[in-house]
């Protein structure tokens, strides 16, 4: 009988569908290309989770405070080589209970966003995490300004937001880990400065790639405009709204906004002052084929995002997949992508730039097909889940030779400059983010 090669086995800490967060749609959508190439176990803080995903991986609900090295290996199957895999996003009701895992347990982490401010800050405020723990951190990496305004920020005289461009926390995270994968070359850069003997890999992030799309934009009747996912402060819909109230009289349109609100009495009641109620809709949470539906339909996606700190963003990929036309800002990974696959605004310029698009839009209806299209083959081109999968395994085998042994070298070192922080720290991240940038 011919010898079978060893399967590697992954263990996958990540939020899971029905979770309203893309990071547990972002697992649905890569978990038959991992599976493929891997034993995997999903594992989750949440009760529930979607049954259907128990067709590629077993799924284990754990506490994450009390959770074990050897319950992982517990639950293996085969001889393989194991990963763990820990993915840090930045909402406290998907990854409270994973940031402190984080300080407990060596794992691989995902970062999918720099800028965790908002999480750390929002966990302690919901007693899910503790305020010493990020206070000492907020002074190990950013020095006695980190803890001042970390500090502030505890006692709401600042928000999280407002430092994250400058401080953006995600150092917290990774003290213990054995290595870091990102999204975005602007992250693995940002990663590699600050713990430069910590493996990081940057790979575009995946989506499953569906069939070619079939619009149905239509070419009369009011401009469709939509907005979705998480919307917090940073996704524009304030400023859009400020647009679209200049608008010149006459101009038809229909705003859908699908998913949730950072806070939603703010916007009701800024679309009563503004006298929008009758043209924008909020829908909240909606269902993958409504939303994929809206996107069809639309003649422009908002996805706007300021400040961004290089996160890739799978609300991009959901739309470049429905080949539909997009605007963002020109910022952080966005900035990076080719010209002719979205629409581009500039924050000093914000407001104007959006009205001329959609003057352009309504004038011609089949203005940003173009746009559509070469968005959907660049998608097809950079983010499909088969060579995630086989690249993210290959990286995890390279790196596990020697984390373990690199971690501790890590860890000693650190423990020697303890006593030595460094108040420059803030301004290298600066200056490196400001280069990055630049560059792109």
């Amino acid at each position: 009988m011919a010898n079978i090669e060893p399967r590697p086995i992954i263990h996958w800490i990540s939020p899971l569908p029905p979770a309203e967060t893309d990071i547990a749609h972002y697992t649905a959508r890569v978990l038959p290309a991992l599976s493929a190439e891997a034993e995997v176990v999903l594992w989750t803080d949440a009760r529930e989770w979607d049954p259907t995903l128990e067709r590629h991986a077993t799924v284990k609900h754990f506490d994450p405070d009390t959770v074990m090295p050897r319950d992982f290996a517990a639950m293996s199957r085969g001889s393989g080589p194991e990963m763990l895999f820990l993915h840090i996003g930045n909402s406290w009701v998907f990854h409270a209970g994973f940031l402190r895992l984080a300080q407990r347990i060596p794992t691989l982490v995902v970062l999918h966003d720099l800028a965790i401010q908002e999480l750390m800050i929002e966990a302690i405020e919901q007693n899910e995490w503790d305020a010493p723990s990020y206070l000492a951190g907020m002074e190990k990496w950013y020095g006695a300004d980190g803890r001042r305004l970390g500090q502030a920020c505890l006692s709401r005289t600042e928000k999280g937001s407002a430092i994250s461009a400058s401080l953006p926390g995600f150092e917290l995270v990774l003290e213990k880990a054995l290595g870091v994968l990102t999204h975005t070359e602007m992250a693995h850069h940002a990663v590699q400065a600050r713990l430069p003997q910590l493996p990081v890999q940057a790979l575009p992030l995946p989506f499953e790639i569906g069939p070619a799309p079939l619009p149905r934009r239509t070419s009369s009747g009011p401009l469709r405009l939509l907005q979705f996912g998480w919307i917090g402060p940073n996704r524009r819909l304030e400023q859009i709204l400020e647009a679209l109230a200049q608008m010149p009289e006459g101009f038809d349109y229909r705003l859908d906004i699908m998913g949730k609100i950072w806070n939603s009495d703010i916007i009701y009641d800024k679309l009563t002052q503004l006298n929008l109620v009758d043209r924008v809709h909020l829908h909240g949470f909606v269902s993958e084929p409504v939303l994929d539906d809206a996107l069809r339909q639309a003649h422009l996606v908002l996805n706007l995002r300021h400040p961004s700190m290089g996160e890739a963003s799978g609300s991009q990929l959901r739309i470049w997949n429905a080949g539909a036309p997009s605007v963002v800002t020109r910022e952080g990974w966005y900035a990076g992508l080719p010209e002719d696959v979205v629409y581009s605004v500039d924050t000093d310029n914000e407001i104007a730039q959006l009205q001329a698009l959609f003057l352009k839009l309504a004038a011609d209806r089949r203005a940003g097909d173009e746009i559509g299209a070469a968005g959907r083959a660049y998608f097809e081109a950079h983010h499909a889940p088969a060579s995630y999968a086989k690249n993210i395994i290959a990286w995890a085998e390279e790196t596990a030779d020697q984390a373990g042994r690199d971690l501790a070298l890590r860890l000693s070192s650190e423990r020697q400059k303890a006593r030595s922080l460094h108040p420059d720290l803030q301004k290298r991240l600066t200056v490196l983010t400001a280069a990055d940038r630049s560059k792109r």
